[in-house]
């Protein structure tokens, strides 16, 4: 059986030269969660994301065996 946890990344747009400014901080953060939930056991089994207004939403999706 598998237990299943959701964490959501929110990152606004800014007036800047650099089109890839979300992305190249949003790595940073995902990894971060990465290197957070790995050694408990969760693997990220899936991602998404949406944007709205200004915003990016990106969810990540980790599960893990449920030990027993």
């Amino acid at each position: 059986m598998k237990e299943y946890k959701v964490e959501s990344l929110i990152y606004y747009s800014k007036l800047t030269f650099d089109k890839n400014h979300i992305s190249k901080s949003s790595k940073k953060d995902i990894q971060a969660k990465l290197d957070e939930y790995a050694p408990d056991g969760w693997r990220l089994a899936s991602t998404d994301a949406t944007n709205f207004g200004a915003a990016v939403y990106i969810w990540l999706y980790f599960e893990r065996d449920i030990k027993g």
